[in-house]
């Protein structure tokens, strides 16, 4: 035998080489011959008529683009759960995940067996749908998509109106109280002013009822108004029904600051939902085919640039006011800008997109500070970003518009188009304002809205949920087991 090891064998560089690329075009073969063996036999089926006609390509084509989106707009669950989390204190993050959770959870339920009825049901008054309660498995399609995809996306949307809620009222709600809130939001306050201008209700054809815009109405391409306006009107309600956290403001009314526990987990959150707003507004055009697809780009694009131009503005703003490149600025200012852009993006251009969304994040800044001279504690800015900076956005349609049937004031409209904006806004306003607060009202005469002063003061994870976030920065009373598991509940923290 010989041996190798007495003589070895030198391999030059090009050698090497030639037998790497001599393996790698073997483990290409399997992968060519598939992808050869499915285009050859793809071709043979379409031609011996087998295959799937154009339209029904199309709808394929359409129904995953909006299943994908939807999926996009889910994750933004996470984002501001993350928000809401980073922005509040560690005693709370247990509490703040469980509603960011829940919230969805019960809003799914409600939405399907009645909202989405209530929204995209049958025209009768113009005021609420009459029929797709209970949602199965006969609705045709809508546009070109099936019902029950169109569902989960509209769905999605619903969950993020609710959810809006929970950071202007973190920190002081009793879960119990916030999942009731859930159900009501989820099935009667957001789906009727929805149908109001997405289910083509009185809104949606205000301007051929009022000559101000003949056939056309109040316009929201992606939601600044019905989605996160009505957020925002029922975080204010919920905020002022609850007043602020315990310390939040000194006896002589100045503010005292309450920092969150991780600057990290809000700026992750931000990220998550930027990301998600890219399902958020594209995907509101319900289509990809064809022409779909400059839409679709020119709504893409819209919403980078607004986000981009927002949280710029929002830092050179904190710079001139405190001297600092403040980091809540520039994250709040993402978001003002993306629900600025919500519902222009499709009537704009990208220049008008800037402005847009650099107004947005202006707006946050400044209303945050109105908030805290108000004596209305809001832990993470979710009504000056949600509520003020939707209508804006919702007003900048009657300004700026000049694409896809819809003209405002600089483009030669006239005032017919923010005429209706304004009505919308209004109504938006009085709607949701008055069914939340009544809603408010009757949980605090009920069941309780808020948590005692006591279990503010340890904290809602331990308090609610006998499961905290982080157990080791926490002292147990000796009698009490400490948590070993999220699965089972421990004892409650010792008094500070």
């Amino acid at each position: 035998m010989t041996d190798l090891t007495a003589h070895p064998v030198t391999i030059t560089t090009s050698a090497r080489a030639r037998r790497s690329l001599k393996h790698f075009g073997l483990r290409l073969i399997g992968p060519s011959a598939a992808a050869v063996t499915f285009l050859v036999g793809s071709r043979f089926v379409f031609a011996q008529g087998q295959g799937p006609t154009v339209g029904e390509a199309v709808r394929g084509v359409d129904t995953m683009w909006v299943l994908v989106t939807a999926f996009l707009v889910f994750f933004m669950q996470a984002g501001f759960a993350l928000v809401e989390a980073g922005l509040t204190r560690a005693k709370n993050a247990s509490n703040i995940m469980m509603k960011n959770l829940m919230d969805f959870v019960m809003g799914s339920l409600a939405y399907w067996a009645i909202g989405f009825g209530l929204m995209f049901g049958a025209v009768s008054t113009g005021f609420f749908g009459t029929t797709n309660f209970f949602v199965g498995t006969g609705g045709g399609d809508v546009g070109n998509t099936p019902q029950l995809a169109f569902w989960l996306f509209q769905l999605v949307f619903a969950g993020t109106a609710a959810t809006i809620v929970s950071g202007a009222m973190a920190e002081r709600t009793k879960f119990a109280a916030y999942l009731i809130y859930s159900v009501v939001i989820s099935m009667l306050i957001y789906p009727i002013f929805g149908h109001w201008v997405w289910g083509t209700g009185w809104l949606w054809t205000l301007g051929d009822a009022t000559g101000l815009v003949p056939g056309g109405g109040f316009r929201d391409f992606a939601g600044s108004t019905v989605v996160h306006s009505v957020g925002g009107w029922a975080a204010l309600m919920g905020t002022l029904a609850l007043g602020p956290r315990i310390g939040r403001f000194s006896k002589d009314g100045s503010p005292n600051a309450i920092p969150g526990h991780s600057v990290t987990l809000f700026g992750l959150g931000v990220f998550i939902l930027w990301l998600g707003w890219f399902g958020f507004n594209p995907g509101s055009q319900l289509a990809m085919y064809g022409a779909n697809a400059d839409a679709v780009a020119l709504v893409a694009a819209n919403t980078n640039l607004a986000a981009a131009a927002g949280a710029a503005a929002a830092v050179v703003h904190g710079y001139i006011t405190s001297k600092k490149a403040n980091v809540g600025a520039a994250f709040n200012g993402v978001l003002g800008g993306l629900v600025a852009i919500t519902a222009p993006c499709a009537y704009v251009t990208p220049l008008d997109a800037v402005i847009i969304g650099a107004v947005g994040g202006v707006l946050v800044m400044v209303f945050g500070a109105v908030l805290e001279k108000l004596r209305i504690d809001d832990p993470v800015g979710a009504v000056p970003i949600h509520l003020v900076s939707g209508a804006w956005g919702t007003l900048a349609i009657g300004l700026f518009s000049s694409l896809n049937g819809v003209t405002g004031l600089f483009h030669g409209g006239g005032v017919g188009q923010l005429i209706i904006q304004l009505i919308g806004v209004v109504a938006c306003g009085v709607w949701t304002a008055g069914t939340a607060g009544l809603l408010f009202f009757i949980l605090k005469k009920t069941v309780g809205l808020r948590v005692t002063a006591e279990e503010e003061i340890q904290g809602l994870d331990a308090m609610e949920h006998g499961t905290v976030a982080y157990p080791q920065d926490v002292e147990f009373v000796p009698e009490s087991a400490p948590p070993s598991s999220i699965y089972r509940p421990g004892g409650v923290p010792a008094a500070k």
